[in-house]
């Protein structure tokens, strides 16, 4: 860490210069003797990264940031008060404490945290950040979070971890195995420190595969925001033997969606099927994520206009966890007339359990983006393909 960075000076120019062109700032002769101008672009970068994702550091006086992918990978303020709101205690550690942002809030409601970072550059720059936020019950370990464990005798209510998946390992399957650290490999020694263990993964993991690779699964939190999912949260208790609860969280603005429901619920209970009725109903990335695709519909009494289509219909318009649609017509999906009916128009397309992809069906019809009608290409209960014409219930 260039501790120069904290001059006021330079400060103040980073401040004011979160416009300006970084690659023309690089070829330009260093602005302040001790600080590149590659340091200076890295720091107007992070700080533009944080504006929304992370506005406490956005806003915090003499913060520092890291290169920008440890930006990309930490948790959002949003995400990371969402998981401090699910535990509390005396103690936790974060093996894996990247910027830091996890730890923040877990200091405001454990009374000790410890924060393992194997990056010294990125330990020091979280470090002195925090000595700005006003954290004192943070103690920084400069190293890897699982040897050090491993060599301490200290237990702890809570282990915390996020592990990344490791550079060399291609291919569409993400397995907890292919990540750093390898929690599967290491579950017994976490479990020798602490018999509660909440970690964080990317939402590209299977979440039947990750059950597959633990062990004594409680929880599972898929965490969306703004209706894309984000992380999924895994709360692991030693010795736990009870079903899985999953919680599809969609955090928002206007209030946040939960849907709930026991893992073990959604292999036995199948939702009912129906034709399109009045309204049709979509539920939220969280929920499709999820594989609730049968409890979603029995526990809010909706039907399923197909048992691969996962779109859902009422007579009634009721809450639901999703977006919420007014059916205007039905449309058969049969060459010319489909496009006697919809060709030319403005709409927004959405395909499900349907042959064609949405830019296919724009360039066959002639559909422009955009406007306030929405287009659901399906197929019913019949295996008949339909377009289901919708006004949205807002």
């Amino acid at each position: 860490m260039n501790k120069a960075l904290l001059r006021r000076e330079i400060q103040e120019f980073i401040g004011v210069n979160l416009r300006t062109d970084l690659h023309q700032l690089i070829l330009k002769k260093p602005v302040f003797e001790g600080v590149t101008n590659k340091e200076l672009a890295q720091q107007i970068l992070g700080k533009l990264k944080s504006k929304e994702k992370l506005p406490t550091w956005f806003q915090l006086k003499n913060a520092l940031f890291p290169p920008k992918i440890s930006i990309e990978q930490t948790s959002s303020e949003v995400t990371a008060q969402y998981k401090a709101g699910l535990i509390s205690g005396k103690n936790i550690i974060d093996l894996t404490g990247g910027f830091g942002v996890d730890v923040y809030y877990f200091s405001q409601v454990f009374d000790s945290v410890v924060h393992c970072e194997i990056n010294r550059n990125l330990s020091e720059i979280t470090a002195s950040n925090f000595t700005k936020l006003g954290v004192t019950n943070c103690h920084f370990v400069q190293g890897d979070g699982v040897a050090y464990v491993k060599e301490n005798e200290v237990r702890y209510e809570w282990i915390y971890l996020d592990p990344s998946r490791r550079s060399e390992v291609k291919g569409k399957v993400f397995l907890l195995k292919d990540c750093l650290p390898n929690v599967p490999d290491n579950l017994e020694l976490l479990f020798s420190k602490s018999n509660k263990v909440m970690m964080k993964t990317s939402p590209l993991v299977d979440i039947s595969q990750g059950i597959s690779e633990l062990s004594f699964v409680k929880e599972i939190h898929v965490v969306a925001v703004k209706n894309e999912v984000k992380e999924l949260i895994w709360v692991l208790e030693n010795g736990y033997e009870g079903d899985c609860r999953v919680l599809a969280v969609n955090l928002a603005k206007k209030g946040n969606q939960v849907f709930e429901f026991q893992l073990k619920e959604e292999s036995k209970g199948i939702c009912p099927l129906s034709p399109p009725l009045s309204f049709l109903y979509e539920p939220n990335s969280a929920i499709l994520k999820s594989g609730s695709f049968n409890q979603v519909g029995i526990k809010n009494r909706v039907g399923k206009l197909h048992k691969h289509s996962h779109l859902y219909t009422h007579s009634e318009l009721i809450d639901f966890p999703g977006r919420r649609f007014r059916i205007m017509e039905v449309i058969p999906f049969q060459g010319k007339e489909i496009k006697k009916r919809l060709g030319g128009k403005k709409a927004n397309i959405t395909t499900r359990n349907f042959p064609k992809k949405v830019e296919e069906l724009r360039k066959t019809l002639k559909i422009k983006e955009g406007g306030e009608v929405y287009l659901f290409f399906t197929t019913n209960l019949e295996e008949e393909k339909i377009c289901v014409v919708c006004t949205k219930v807002t």
